[in-house]
């Protein structure tokens, strides 16, 4: 039970990482340009996070690499 509320939390975090990354979006126009490369090279880097976090059964570390994925990639959006 407790494993399932852990889920439930961690995959509303996330979700609440679309909002966070459009916020963020709009906020920080001029840094978008600069950092296109950048920010697809961090996305790339917290899938690949998430995935290992995945394999080695770490919520934590699955968590936090998926939210950065998420945060990020809203701003590779044009």
């Amino acid at each position: 039970m407790q494993e399932i509320i852990k889920l439930i939390i961690g995959i509303g975090v996330l979700l609440l990482g679309i909002p966070i990354g459009t916020f963020l979006t709009r906020v920080t126009k001029d840094e978008q340009k600069k950092l296109q490369p950048e920010f697809k090279i961090i996305t790339i880097l917290g899938i690949i996070g998430g995935f290992i976090g995945l394999l080695i059964g770490n919520d934590i570390i699955l968590f936090s690499f998926f939210f950065i994925a998420i945060v990020t990639s809203r701003g590779l959006r044009k």
